[in-house]
């Protein structure tokens, strides 16, 4: 693609440009690890030392699910998930004659579940930066107070992250790699050092395996159906955190080299979750047991850095979450602005969003994401909350990338499409195994989970937080019929409704 100064435009907007390597994409994921921050607590308290394994696996699963996604995007040159169903499911030839074009609902739910999976990551992290300070330095903000205390500070961080990448992807690479240097490294110094001082110990572990009862019931702990959807319900939470990984193939349209760079930084990324995963769950767990876990509760690297440094290490701590947290922030922020915009470019969003600066940033995309975050801090919902909610559609999400890659190797429409980047066929039946585990345990399981430790209300704001795009989605073609005659329309509206079926905005692949 052309240089910024010389990008191409099309009714106003710009393309995404190729200007990063596999190292740059694997430094902006690299606050992925810091997702595991918010439901440590959560799985711990009902799995206890389970919990260790639960993460394991979940970052495991992640290659299956992540590795496929990365043959789309380098193959299609789509951004992450949301592009990928998106571009897969698509068939404007197959459904021109029907009243609605199932294969632009379907991509599009997709796509949206996808950005209602992080998108909710942003005031998540802001209201867990605004507790981790206000409790940790007693500043005794709470109610309203509290609320615009979480306000203030997320306009301090959306403005920060606005600013530093308004410039592209490259200039948000080196902020990332500035606060990777100032977070990772010593948060995993905090949980190492005490395998070596004493503080750590192993029989924690391997007495508190399992719990003695069900913290959900109360009854003594036994191998039976609602156990098992627990299991799978705390999986789909750490899912939630642990696969975010994936987001290294989010900028799969704008790496130099895709067939290289979607591979390696996808590979690197996975790895360093999987270990800082273990790393952290396992020293955690086995230096303040189920006892400490619970008297800490979501601060549970604070009496760690605590006892391994005093009060100045409970103070260093808090600053490397906080910088961690913006870390997540920021990529969030980042891989959901393309989630916005590839679904804008296609006509599933307002072509508002579709619009990019000469960068290649899609700032509006960007703002809307601000104002989301503003919007749910208002209503006061917590972190654990929002994450439970948001868990269900990036469960959707997941099940339904693994049915786009087994669609892209099916489909006739692809057979003549040179891969770039092929995985071997145990990807392929990983994919297919993945794609029936999503939908038919996972879900399930999730479901479960947020019925009995926050209720049924909270099971249908999930669905409907997935569900409610489909009106949403029509009165979006029906708007973009009557105004934008150059986007593509997934509703026939009667004469001539079929007549912008094949064009799509630039910048959509």
């Amino acid at each position: 693609m052309a240089d910024a100064e010389n990008a191409g435009t099309q009714g106003g907007t710009y393309e995404l440009l190729r200007t990063i390597d596999w190292k740059q994409g694997l430094i902006i994921a690299m606050g992925i690890p810091i997702l595991i921050v918010p439901s440590l607590c959560d799985l711990s308290l009902n799995l206890w030392a389970m919990s260790i394994l639960i993460w394991v696996f979940s970052v495991l699963s992640g290659f299956l699910l992540n590795l496929p996604l990365g043959e789309m995007c380098a193959t299609f040159g789509v951004a992450g998930i949301g592009g990928s169903i998106q571009h897969v499911y698509r068939d404007d030839e197959k459904y021109k004659n029907k009243k609605i074009n199932m294969g632009r609902v379907i991509g599009s739910l997709g796509a949206w579940a996808y950005f209602a999976t992080w998108v909710p990551v942003i005031p998540i992290f802001t209201i867990m930066t605004g507790v981790y300070i206000n409790d940790y330095f007693d500043l005794g903000f709470d109610g309203f107070t509290g609320t615009l205390f979480y306000l203030a500070l997320g306009a301090l961080i959306y403005g920060f992250i606005i600013i530093s990448g308004r410039k592209g992807l490259e200039g948000g690479a080196k902020v990332q790699l500035i606060l990777a240097i100032i977070t990772i490294i010593p948060i995993l110094i905090i949980c190492l050092v005490p395998l070596f001082n004493g503080m750590f110990h192993i029989d924690t572990i391997t007495n508190e395996m399992v719990p003695v009862s069900k913290s959900w019931s109360g009854t003594p702990w036994i191998w039976d159906g609602d156990t098992v959807l627990m299991i799978l319900g705390c999986f789909t939470v750490a899912q939630w955190s642990a696969v975010g990984w994936e987001s290294a193939a989010t900028y799969g349209a704008e790496y130099k080299d895709p067939s290289k760079d979607v591979p390696k930084a996808l590979t690197a990324c996975g790895l360093l979750c999987l270990f800082m995963y273990f790393v952290i769950a396992f020293c955690m767990y086995g230096t303040l047991g189920q006892a400490g876990i619970e008297e800490a509760g979501a601060s549970t690297l604070i009496p760690i850095a605590r006892g391994d440094f005093g009060d100045i290490g409970g103070l260093l701590a808090v600053i490397l979450l906080i910088a961690g947290m913006v870390m997540i922030i920021q990529s969030a922020f980042l891989a959901t602005a393309r989630t916005i915009q590839i679904m804008a470019s296609d006509g599933n969003m307002p072509l508002l969003f579709s619009k990019t600066n000469k960068y290649g940033v899609p700032m509006n995309a960007m703002f809307f994401e601000a104002f989301i975050g503003f919007f749910i801090i208002v209503a006061g919902i917590t972190a654990s909350q929002i994450l439970a909610v948001s868990a269900l559609g990036f469960a959707i999400a997941l099940g339904m990338c693994c049915c786009a890659f087994i669609k892209s190797r099916r489909d006739p429409r692809f057979k003549d499409v040179e891969r770039v980047y092929k995985v071997g066929k145990i990807w392929y039946a990983g994919a297919v195994f993945m794609a029936i585990f999503e939908f038919f345990f996972m879900i399930p399981g999730l479901l479960y989970y947020v019925y009995i430790t926050m209720g049924l209300l909270y099971v249908f704001v999930g669905i409907a937080a997935t569900f409610a795009y489909v009106p949403c989605w029509m009165l979006i073609q029906y708007w973009n019929y009557k105004h934008h005659s150059e986007v593509s329309c997934g509703i026939n509206f009667g004469a001539g409704g079929g007549k912008k079926e094949a064009s799509t905005i630039k910048g959509t692949r």
